[in-house]
């Protein structure tokens, strides 16, 4: 039998009072989170949550997110930063270290189990009933500490029906984590048992590029970036222009003096290399009142990716 269940984290700030969850029905989901973190770290510790509860079931597993970061991690990266003793293709060593290794190490007894974990990736809030589900435990558990409160831990497996229940103690056990953009990982298994793909280090090395990018377009969010003229200097190109959802070309000596902080998350849609130093991240703002479509071509110049082109445009 195969359990499917959904896992979703959130950020209020990014970094700020963060949740993860995850579901699989009414009587079997598990939720909780920090006072400060970011939205990968949700998003890692709902898998790994997920996993470690379900550690004793004889059940495969087939788990749906919405964000193709953590999904990639999970099936294409862990190879390589392992090959090089935890670090990424540019030498600096992978964040959130506490976390990858967990769920590296709780792919592993699956593994040796002979229980097989399925990752699949599902569009964010387009009316997924799991996806949905996990998503509001998770907005829940980081409204909950930003609000000085606990969130409802949930019932986890306790009296799961396909198989017998596993320890809750397992769900329990501390991971340290430093309030830090999130990096992600998996396992070098054989392909077909976790569906994971077999990477090399040259493999391994593209994605780490969509990661960085990733994040550089996460900070592009974030008010010490927005509100400091030399940070932005840094990340947009010289040649760099915006189509707004306006309509309205936009010039770098217009916007390099400041922009007004925004208050919305990234949810990638696509990441793709065009070219060795060329990346076109697709992705949606999500804020409190609407959010927009976004396109951005990312360009790597002496070694630094810049922002050369964005476009946004309002979700009908």
């Amino acid at each position: 039998m195969t359990i499917d269940a959904a896992a979703d984290g959130s950020s209020l700030g990014n970094p700020g009072p963060s949740g993860w969850g995850w579901y699989v029905d009414a009587d079997h989901w598990a939720a909780g989170g920090w006072a400060r973190g970011t939205n990968n770290m949700g998003e890692l510790m709902a898998v790994l949550d997920l996993l470690r509860q379900s550690a004793e079931l004889p059940d495969d597993l087939r788990v749906h997110c919405d964000s193709r970061y953590v999904i990639d991690a999970v099936t294409k990266w862990t190879p390589g930063w392992k090959a090089r003793g935890w670090r990424r293709a540019d030498g600096q060593p992978v964040l959130n270290l506490e976390l990858i290794q967990a769920i590296d190490e709780a792919m592993t007894a699956r593994r040796k189990a002979g229980r097989k974990v399925e990752f699949v990736w599902v569009k964010g809030h387009a009316g997924h009933p799991l996806n949905e589900a996990a998503d509001r435990l998770a907005n829940g558990a980081a409204t909950a500490y930003q609000n000085g409160s606990v969130p409802d831990p949930g019932p986890g497996f306790t009296g799961y029906a396909a198989g017998p229940a596993p320890r809750r103690a397992a769900a329990a056990e501390p991971v340290r984590m430093a309030p830090t953009r999130a990096h992600t990982v998996a396992s070098a298994e054989p392909a077909g048992l976790f569906s994971l793909t077999a990477t090399g280090p040259e493999s391994a090395d593209v994605p780490d590029d969509l990661e960085t990018v990733i994040e550089l377009e996460r900070s592009l969010l974030a008010a010490a970036v927005r509100t400091r003229p030399r940070a932005l200097e840094a990340l947009l190109h010289p040649d760099w222009s915006e189509v707004g959802s306006s309509g309205r070309l936009l010039e770098r000596e217009s916007v390099v003096g400041g922009l007004a902080p925004v208050q919305a998350q990234l949810e990638v849609i696509e990441a793709s290399k065009l070219a060795d130093d060329v990346v076109l991240l697709v992705w949606r703002a999500v804020g409190p009142e609407r959010a927009s479509l976004r396109s951005s071509v990312w360009v790597r110049v002496d070694g630094q990716w810049r922002q050369r082109f964005h476009q946004g445009t309002v979700q009908a």
